[in-house]
């Protein structure tokens, strides 16, 4: 089991650790419920450092980019972040990842915990011509600190002017008395906010001034519980449940970063799959009858037929409903169809809604 830099301070802080993607993680301190509303309403802290940080470097990396990931990378300009994922070579996906244009040569490629060694890999075999890679995830810290009152509660610490930053860019700067951290306009939590990456040594200095800059704003540790909620009130896929090595980016509603003005891995077959349509979508739906759906459990129709299946659900603290992802036959896929969830050999009414589910006020 793997530590991030930050495991004793959790420990310390009284959280309450599990094992995830290798590492032992801070699920929750003082509750999810609670986590969530802070995240929600105020400002709040994940350690995330258990995230795969790739650097590609060279005359080519732009070129192994494009061919490697399904989105156009091409359009991307220094500071900018762009939400793209892996496609393999039978229809599914290898990975989600964020790529981050530090310059026309130097991108940095951010990768789920769990497929480190497995994207690593599958980036490498597609490395022909010579791109400088690099691993620094062993290296590298990442904390996000997510909600309304984010850029508020940073402000003091960098140069950097943050209420000004776009959604989805990044600058390097100063934080915390650190040169050279990464303060990314990125999160995965719709409550907006930042993510920043700096080195391993840094962690507990930046932890400490960031929970002192924050006190005044309510700032709190949150853990990977609330993280979980907090997506998928927002509709957000999560590697492993919603999407994976057998679910196409087109089945998964991820056609808007599938981009066939370029080639890519098996992006003939995805075109063609694109041109035929698909024969199940991932969707979101909120329960009409009281249950709570979980990974796995059966849709069915009214006469009990298995249409799909659950991939991801919860109660909404925000919205105090239970929701859920799922992928069904595209012909239960449309706003308003009513599905059932099997829930212990129940049917328990659902209907299809268009995520997000949560909006800001």
């Amino acid at each position: 089991m793997k530590n991030t830099a930050l495991t004793e301070v959790h420990i310390k802080t009284g959280a309450k650790m599990v094992p995830f993607a290798g590492y032992n993680m801070p699920v929750q301190y003082a509750g999810i419920n609670a986590e969530h509303e802070t995240v929600r309403k105020a400002v709040g802290v994940f350690d995330v450092s258990h995230m795969g940080e790739f650097i590609l470097k060279g005359d080519n990396a732009l070129d192994l980019i494009q061919r490697v990931t399904s989105n156009d990378a091409a359009k991307l300009y220094d500071g900018k972040v762009q939400y793209s994922c892996l496609p393999n070579e039978d229809g599914g996906i290898v990975d989600d990842l964020l790529v981050y244009r530090i310059d026309d040569k130097t991108y940095m490629l951010v990768v789920n915990a769990s497929n480190i060694d497995k994207d690593w890999d599958w980036i490498s075999k597609y490395n022909t011509n010579g791109v400088d890679m690099k691993n620094i995830s062993d290296r590298t810290s990442l904390l996000a600190i997510q909600g309304p009152k984010a850029a508020e509660a940073l402000q003091s610490l960098t140069e950097v002017d943050l209420v000004s930053m776009e959604y989805y860019t990044f600058k390097k700067g100063t934080f915390a008395g650190v040169d050279n951290v990464v303060i990314s306009a990125t999160g995965y939590t719709g409550a907006g906010g930042f993510e920043i990456y700096f080195e391993n040594q840094y962690a507990g200095q930046i932890w400490d001034a960031i929970f002192k800059a924050g006190e005044p704003f309510g700032i709190k540790p949150i853990g990977l519980g609330a993280r979980d909620t907090l997506r998928l009130e927002m509709g957000f896929c999560l590697y492993g449940n919603d999407i994976d090595d057998t679910t196409s980016p087109l089945e998964a509603g991820l056609g808007w970063v599938t981009k066939f003005s370029k080639e890519f891995t098996n992006s003939e077959a995805l075109q063609q799959q694109k041109q035929a349509g698909v024969s199940k979508k991932l969707v979101g739906f909120e329960m009409i009858e009281r249950g709570i759906p979980r990974h796995d459990y059966p849709i069915v129709d009214a006469d009990g037929n298995n249409i799909g299946k659950v991939t991801s659900g919860t109660q909404s603290h925000s919205l105090q409903k239970a929701i859920g992802l799922g992928y069904v036959n595209t012909e239960f896929a449309k706003e308003g169809t009513e599905i059932y969830i099997s829930i212990r050999d129940n049917k328990v009414k659902a209907q299809i809604v268009k995520p997000p589910f949560y909006k800001a006020p």
